[in-house]
């Protein structure tokens, strides 16, 4: 066997074996045990038989007929999982309902079938092309639906939490659905472009899965997204109050008022200083001073552009928006657009 060879083997097992470990974990391992964690584990599990299948194919001579429609089938299970798995992590307290269990029924069906492939019909038989080519189109096809699937729950939560209005667990979960789906979309066209052009090899798509099976797992605990799941956008109180902080803050410019506080604002809402740091970090993704600054900063943007401000000094713009100092001003201004407000003002003025 050619070093290459050897190499290409060690590098796609290497891929399986740590999504199989991965999948472990979470299934069995992890503390906290939660459906959406069971279904990736799951998804990974069965995506390990699929793309095992490939790398015996590849290296291996005379591998059963069986073995090969059988791999292939796991695609049509690991389709539907995906789409829970997104249902899971969008949807407050989601449970699965057994009237889905019947979107496995192609799987079942097609998987049944392949356990009476013998090698005698496989390779003497008229219909093997035709069989063949039939169902590994219905299989891509039917994974690339329920990726579509998949993609289309993910964009009705997004819509249903604006981006303004997330927390930083919901963006999270955003950001992680966001690179599972392409690197779903990747594995799978990495297998429809083999299957179009034979001049790709065959080994491709198990190296195409290690890379990213290694990518999303190292993001899955960077993101936090299997600590996570669909409760995190469940209604609550917290979301209410950032609305009625948002309204004095913002609605009615306490921002400008350099003596604001936690205290002060807490004492307005007839709240612990605690829980509106909390629900600030929470929801405006920056602790109560940079919500208040970035404000601040928004208004001043506003104030140094227009004409009629021209006479002013950028120090009495930086006091009337809130801020206490010119040095804490144009520190914040830097922080938040990069540039200083003078030089902010003299291109504003060219423009």
């Amino acid at each position: 066997m050619k070093i290459l060879d050897v190499a290409l083997i060690v590098l796609s097992s290497a891929g399986l074996l740590h999504g199989m470990l991965f999948a472990l974990y979470l299934i069995f391992f992890k503390k906290k045990k939660s459906l959406p964690n069971l279904l990736l584990g799951l998804i990974l599990i069965f995506m390990a038989f699929r793309i095992g299948k490939s790398v015996l194919l590849y290296f291996g001579k005379d591998l059963e007929p069986v073995f090969i429609f059988v791999g292939l089938t796991f695609l049509l299970l690991i389709g539907p999982l995906l789409r829970w798995y997104f249902l899971a992590m969008t949807t407050p307290n989601f449970k699965l309902p057994e009237s889905r269990l019947l979107e496995l029924t192609p799987f079942g069906l097609i998987f049944g079938a392949s356990l009476f492939v013998t090698k005698e019909w496989y390779e003497n038989s008229t219909w093997t092309i035709i069989v063949f080519s039939s169902g590994l189109l219905f299989i891509y096809l039917h994974f690339a639906c329920y990726i579509g699937l998949a993609w289309g729950v993910f964009r009705t939560a997004r819509k249903k939490h604006p981006k303004e209005q997330r927390t930083k667990s919901q963006q999270a979960i955003f950001r992680w659905l966001r690179l599972l789906l392409f690197g779903f979309i990747l594995i799978w066209g990495s297998y429809v472009v083999n299957i179009l052009d034979e001049a790709v090899p065959y080994i491709i798509g198990p190296l195409v899965y290690s890379g990213v099976v290694y990518f999303l797992s190292y993001k899955a605990f960077q993101l936090r997204a299997i600590e996570l799941d669909g409760g995190v956008f469940k209604q609550n109180s917290n979301k209410q109050l950032f609305t009625e902080v948002s309204k004095l803050v913002l609605g009615n410019q306490l921002y400008r008022e350099p003596d604001l506080s936690l205290s002060k604002l807490g004492t307005l809402l007839g709240k612990s200083t605690q829980h509106i740091s909390l629900v600030v970090n929470e929801y405006a993704q920056r602790n109560f001073n940079d919500y208040l600054n970035y404000h601040r900063v928004q208004d001043a943007k506003q104030l140094l552009l227009d004409a009629e401000n021209e006479k002013y000094t950028i120090s009495s713009i930086a006091f009337d928006v809130g801020f206490s100092s010119l040095s804490s001003f144009n520190s914040a201004f830097k922080k938040f657009e990069g540039t200083t407000p003078s030089t902010f003002r003299k291109k504003g003025m060219l423009k």
